[in-house]
């Protein structure tokens, strides 16, 4: 199961170093040549995210006292990717503006307000899935100590049915010895 996870990390690792190459190359590049970046990147990024979702899956089948270690590895991994996601917004922004001012022929003066304004609602975005992901990562941890108790209950229940059903043996062999002493009382 770890090397699984191991392999999924390999994977992270190296799509990660190539999105990190392909975002810093996107304000350098034609127009033309820029929409198939972005394009790619942003395909990229969802292979990313979904190679996050399979590790995640794997540290969940990972045992207990093991998880932990694991646990930190893929808080650091979601962090690196809202990094990237980040980084690549503000590449994409850098990338509007400028096709922006080709179209409108703006020199770029007017926008300055817009800019600060569209970075500020994207920082208050990233505030909120932040605070979203953190939310999701407590549903996953309480989730998971849901599980924990389901199936210490379960066992309790076993032991529970196992030792009404030995009371019964034992009052059953009990009414048996009543009536073998009451019949040799009898006698």
């Amino acid at each position: 199961m770890s090397s699984d996870f191991e392999g999924y990390e390999q994977d992270f690792a190296v799509l990660t170093a190539e999105i990190t190459n392909r975002i810093a190359r996107v304000p350098r590049l034609p127009p033309d040549e820029k929409k198939q970046m972005v394009a790619n990147v942003e395909k990229q990024l969802e292979e990313a995210k979904e190679l996050l979702e399979q590790m995640d899956l794997e540290v969940r089948e990972i045992p207990p006292q093991s998880r932990g270690m694991y646990s930190n590895r893929m808080r650091s991994y979601k962090q690196e990717m809202g990094k990237l996601e980040t980084d690549f917004k503000r590449s994409r922004i850098a990338y509007s503006d400028e096709v922006r001012n080709e179209l409108l022929g703006d020199d770029g003066n007017s926008s300055e307000n817009q800019r600060a304004h569209l970075l500020d609602n994207t920082e208050r975005l990233e505030r909120s899935s932040r605070r979203l992901e953190a939310g999701y990562q407590i549903a996953v941890e309480t989730e998971q100590i849901g599980q924990e108790m389901l199936e210490n209950l379960s066992h309790d229940r076993e032991k529970i049915q196992r030792a009404r059903e030995r009371l019964r043996e034992t009052d059953a062999n009990l009414g048996k010895s009543s009536r073998v002493l009451t019949g040799m009382l009898r006698r």
